[in-house]
C-alpha cells in the first residue's frame, strides 16, 4: 500500500515492486452473491489490486450474525463497499458486524482514505457520518433514471436500482444525483455514495435472483424476466457508465488519475492533499 503524499523512492529499481507501486484497493462484499461486477472489472483494467473481503459466508446467508474482523481501511489506498439484501437499521439481523463497519468507515474518512459506498454501502456512508436510513415510501426496482448535477462523477441514468431504504445526506456533503424516489448520490470530503447499483451486470443480477430476489420482485409486481432482458440490452451501456463513475470517483473523490501511466504498474499519486475536503471542495 502507497498512501496520499507519500514519497516514492527516487532510485527505483529495474523491476519495481509491485505492492509499492500499485493501489490497493479493499472490496467489502457482504454476502456471496454481491460481487464487484463492472466496478471491479474498471478498476482490474486500471492495474488495481483487489482484496475482496466478504463478510457472511454463503453458510450463513439466513442468518447473517456472523462476527468477522474487518480488515484496516488504512491500509489500503481507496476502499469499495458493496450492497447486500439486510439493511444498515436492522441490528437483530447485522448488528454483530454492522456497528463495527460503521466505525471502520468512520477511521477511514478520518484518515483520508478514499471510499466508494454503493447501495447498501452508501447507505452505511450515511449513516457514519450524521445522515440516517430508513424505509423508504418509494423503493426502487429495476432502470430507473437519475438527474446529476456533477456528470464528471456520476452520469445521468437510467442507472440500476435494487433497495427497499434510503438516506438522508449526511451535514456537511454535497448531494450529486437524485430522482423522484431518492437521493441517489453524494460527495463528502473523499467519500461518494451512490443509491444505484453500477457494479451490476447480467452475472450479477442471475445470482441476486437465484438467492430469492425474483420472488421479492415478483411480490411487488415486477417480472424477473423483463429484469433480466432489459439488462442484457443496457450492458454495453451500463458498463460504459460504470466505468466511467469509476474514473469521476478516482479522479475527482479519491484524488488519483484514472488513467494509468503506461510506464509505472497501478495508477499514478497526486501531490498531496491541502486538507481532508481538497478534493471534494469544488463540487
Amino acid at each position: 500500500m502507497v498512501g496520499w503524499g507519500s514519497e516514492g523512492d527516487p532510485h527505483p529499481t529495474a523491476v519495481p515492486d509491485r505492492k509499492a507501486t500499485t493501489v490497493q484497493v479493499l472490496v467489502i462484499a457482504h454476502d456471496h452473491v454481491s460481487p464487484a461486477g463492472h466496478v471491479g472489472q474498471r478498476l482490474e483494467q486500471l492495474g488495481v489490486d483487489l482484496d475482496v473481503h466478504q463478510v457472511v459466508p454463503a453458510e450463513r446467508f439466513a442468518s447473517p450474525d456472523v462476527e468477522p474482523r474487518f480488515p484496516d481501511p488504512t491500509d489500503y489506498d481507496a476502499v469499495v463497499v458493496l450492497g447486500s439484501p439486510w439493511s444498515v437499521y436492522d441490528r437483530a439481523s447485522v448488528g454483530s458486524w454492522v456497528v463495527d463497519e460503521l466505525a471502520q468507515l468512520r477511521r477511514a474518512d478520518a484518515a483520508g482514505v478514499p471510499v466508494l459506498g454503493i447501495c447498501f454501502g452508501g447507505q452505511l456512508l450515511a449513516e457514519a457520518h450524521g445522515g440516517t436510513v430508513a424505509a423508504s415510501s418509494s423503493p426502487e426496482i429495476g432502470w430507473t433514471e437519475v438527474t446529476s448535477t456533477d456528470p464528471r462523477i456520476v452520469a445521468d441514468g437510467p442507472w440500476f436500482q435494487w433497495h427497499f431504504d434510503a438516506w438522508t445526506v449526511p451535514p456537511g456533503a454535497v448531494e450529486i444525483a437524485r430522482n423522484a424516489a431518492a437521493s441517489q448520490a453524494f460527495v463528502l470530503r473523499r467519500n461518494l455514495a451512490v443509491q444505484f447499483h453500477p457494479e451490476l451486470d447480467g452475472a450479477v443480477l442471475a445470482g441476486w435472483l437465484a438467492s430469492g430476489d425474483a420472488e421479492a420482485a415478483r411480490a411487488r409486481g415486477i417480472d424477473p424476466d423483463r429484469l433480466v432482458r432489459e439488462t442484457a440490452a443496457a450492458e454495453e451501456r451500463s458498463r460504459a457508465r460504470a466505468h466511467a463513475l469509476v474514473d469521476g470517483f478516482l479522479a475527482h473523490v479519491a484524488g488519483l488519475d484514472p488513467v494509468a501511466d503506461p510506464g509505472v504498474t497501478g495508477l499514478p499519486r497526486p501531490e498531496p492533499a491541502a486538507g481532508p475536503s481538497a478534493v471534494s471542495g469544488g463540487l
